[in-house]
């Protein structure tokens, strides 16, 4: 896993999933900047039903001991990686959407 890469992190205690670019990754744990993996479809819709400087995802450090599994998010077969989904959707990639100026009201 290399830092910026667009990321599925399991985790236990309790058990969820997390979507999100690798910040860093240490043996204390890891950093991502990103969203619950339920969320993602809401996400998109917020994006694109307002202007998207106001939609901003939280950057949160994971202590290895909840970490399962980080998987890289990739396309299966035919089905696009949900990166993939997020560009085609929006118009631009992940990263370029992270690294959009905010304004902040």
């Amino acid at each position: 896993m290399q830092t910026d890469s667009i990321v599925i992190v399991s985790l236990n205690a309790p058990k969820e999933k997390i979507w999100g670019r690798l910040l860093a990754l240490t043996t204390a744990g890891i950093t991502i900047q990103g969203i619950d993996l339920n969320a993602f479809d809401d996400l998109v819709r917020q994006i694109l039903d307002s202007q998207p400087s106001l939609v901003t995802l939280s950057t949160i450090f994971y202590p290895m001991h909840r970490v399962e599994r980080i998987a890289l998010d990739e396309p299966t077969g035919e089905l696009p990686s949900l990166e993939q989904r997020f560009c085609t959707r929006i118009g631009i990639t992940f990263v370029e959407y992270l690294q959009m100026p905010r304004q902040y009201f």
